[in-house]
């Protein structure tokens, strides 16, 4: 398939199954945002500056699964040791500053279904590598920016290979191969292995 069709047909894609879900899912969504809501004291939603294709900057929408001063609590999490650097990616390991409602979203991706917002917008794929904040990509060099060439997606080949159980290494090689081998094929088989990864909850935190 040429390129050109090729990014027309994934685009395509992206918005037909990005709207059809984002309506499906509307009673659900409502659902989780009057439990987020009954929770802890915050907002719904949770946005954060990433870094998508060609390097451009764009707000990603996740369900919010931490307090709401949870920026601000880093600042003491960096101090007592918590904070690690997992190669590039940074790590908190036993986040205090995640809720009883948040554990559990995050275990089952459900907080990342708001991103199906960034699809329709074009700022993000179904399918692509996750996005990283800047100074991720800066600590990647070349690395990070072969990563760039593609739009960042909700899930991906590191998604449905074990997510947290892979190391740095080898989260960034399959972000990688992912950039070499994409295609549409290699989208819907990646799309197809997402269901028992997310049903396994294999990998999840």
């Amino acid at each position: 398939m040429a390129p050109r069709l090729e990014r027309w047909v994934k685009r395509t894609i992206d918005v037909l199954l990005a709207s059809t879900a984002l309506m499906l899912l509307a009673i659900p969504f409502l659902v989780v945002a009057v439990l987020i809501k009954a929770d802890s004291h915050g907002p719904v939603f949770f946005r954060h500056s990433r870094i998508g294709a060609k390097g451009r900057t764009f707000r990603m929408w996740k369900f919010r699964t931490m307090v709401s001063d949870a920026e601000a609590r880093l600042r003491d999490l960096a101090a007592s040791g918590n904070v690690y650097s997992a190669g590039p990616f940074v790590k908190i390991s036993d986040d205090p500053r995640i809720t009883r409602l948040g554990a559990f979203l995050r275990k089952t991706s459900v907080d990342e279904l708001p991103q199906l917002l960034n699809v329709l917008t074009g700022e993000m794929s179904l399918v692509g590598p996750r996005p990283l904040i800047a100074a991720e990509v800066e600590a990647l060099g070349s690395a990070g920016e072969e990563r760039l060439k593609v739009l960042p997606g909700i899930t991906g080949l590191w998604q449905v290979s074990g997510r947290s159980t892979t190391t740095a290494d080898e989260r960034l090689e399959l972000d990688l191969e992912y950039v070499r081998r994409r295609g549409f094929a290699f989208d819907l088989r990646i799309l197809l292995l997402t269901i028992p990864a997310v049903f396994w909850r294999r990998g999840a935190m």
